[in-house]
């Protein structure tokens, strides 16, 4: 039996065995950055993929940006064109969001942990509370109230059930995220009592899906909660946020998701949300599926060495600026990224070999036994599907080392 194959990786052009990004070869833009290691994502792959929702997905949906899952400004200003909202999780993020010139009222701020002096400048702001707990409703009106504003909120709602087959699951069970549904209602009936601009619900229960099916089955049940709650809410709601969790293909034996039978389903749904929920727009939140697929991280060869019969491929990159690439970001049996030698992608001599940076722990892999074309010094390596959670969720400091370049093409 074969083992089983990463999906294709065509949306980077490959022109005489070299990779291209924007129209540029990859060692171009190497010269461009001073060199690897570099992060370079293309705008033109995200501008394709919202072009792809817009015209897959119903009219009238809310797209909604989740930040989080690659905060670099320059991208942050280019999707705050294609997008209808932001999603953000800390005042940094706020800033940057409102840096791009986003209306602020689209700007949502979630998070367990909201100190005082977020929520003040979130609340000054004018974006969107999402209400983590009762504690955060009372302080959040406290605040607008010290303020002499109004604040605009929804409640992160922690629904009883999860996203199956997430990679991440963020609903179901005790949580650190959103109030539990059941508790909902009573919190509500005091939200009414606050000067509080209540604007709706956000249930997020999941994410790094590849189901269609469990993607339909948790957004058919948030539609539902969401029904049964708004029987409590205080005023009609505007804001119906029921998550994300699209994912991309990132290991051997994934298939990218398909989003015509999601479609289908959002559209007979969201017919129906506009009889029941008259003033509510439906919106869902994406981060990873709108920019992870047009970034590549890319490292350069700096030793070759055989040990016991292996081929182990050293570079000057590794789980210090690409923690997930190597398996340190959540996996639980380490599986491969995509990867290639970006200058010679398919090469005349292929081998079986192990991708590792430079750090003293045998954790720093970024590719274990897989086939490449055989790669030497001064060689560039590129890890596909990294537009997101790459150089903002890994150990940068660790070691020393410098930190990788972001480049925007």
């Amino acid at each position: 039996m074969k083992s089983p194959k990463h999906a294709p990786m065509n949306q980077f052009p490959v022109i005489e065995d070299c990779l291209q990004v924007g129209s540029r070869a990859i060692t171009d833009i190497a010269m461009e950055a001073g060199g690897a290691p570099f992060y370079v994502y293309d705008r033109q792959l995200m501008t394709k993929r919202m072009a792809e929702m817009r015209s897959s997905l119903p009219n009238g949906l809310i797209i909604k940006y989740a930040i989080k899952a690659n905060p670099m400004p320059a991208v942050v200003q280019h999707m705050s064109t294609l997008v209808d909202g932001l999603d953000v999780a800390s005042a940094g993020e706020l800033r940057v969001a409102l840096d791009s010139g986003f209306d602020p009222i689209n700007i949502s701020f979630a998070g367990p942990g909201k100190m005082d002096w977020e929520l003040k400048q979130a609340i000054a702001a004018g974006a969107t509370l999402n209400l983590e707990s009762e504690n955060e409703m009372e302080r959040a009106a406290l605040i607008g109230d010290q303020l002499g504003v109004q604040p605009h909120v929804a409640v992160r709602v922690n629904p009883e059930f999860e996203l199956k087959s997430s990679g991440v699951k963020m609903g179901g069970g005790p949580k650190a995220f959103g109030v539990d549904s059941e508790r909902v209602p009573a919190m509500l009936q005091r939200l009414g009592e606050l000067n509080l601009d209540f604007r709706g619900f956000h249930i997020y229960c999941g994410s790094q899906n590849l189901s269609e099916e469990s993607i339909i089955d948790a957004q058919n049940k948030t539609i539902d909660l969401g029904y049964r709650l708004a029987e409590h809410a205080p005023q009609p709601i505007t804001t119906f946020n029921i998550g994300g969790g699209f994912g991309i293909p990132l290991f051997p034996g994934e298939n990218r998701l398909e989003l015509e039978p999601i479609a289908e389903n959002l559209e007979i749904r969201m017919r129906e949300t506009a009889d029941r929920l008259p003033t509510a727009k439906i919106a869902i939140e994406l981060g990873r599926y709108l920019v992870g697929e047009a970034g590549l991280y890319v490292c350069e060869v700096v030793d070759r060495k055989i040990s016991r019969g292996e081929v182990f491929i050293i570079t000057n990159g590794g789980l210090h600026q690409h923690l997930a690439a190597s398996g340190n970001f959540g996996q639980v049996l380490r599986k491969n990224f995509p990867v290639v030698v970006a200058n010679r992608v398919v090469g005349q001599e292929r081998e079986v070999a192990n991708v590792v940076g430079p750090l003293c722990t045998p954790l720093d892999i970024l590719a274990a036994q897989m086939e490449l074309t055989a790669a030497h010094p001064g060689d560039l390596i590129a890890v596909y599907q990294s537009g997101a959670y790459g150089y903002s969720t890994s150990p940068i400091a660790f070691l020393g080392h410098p930190p990788p370049a972001q480049i925007l093409v």
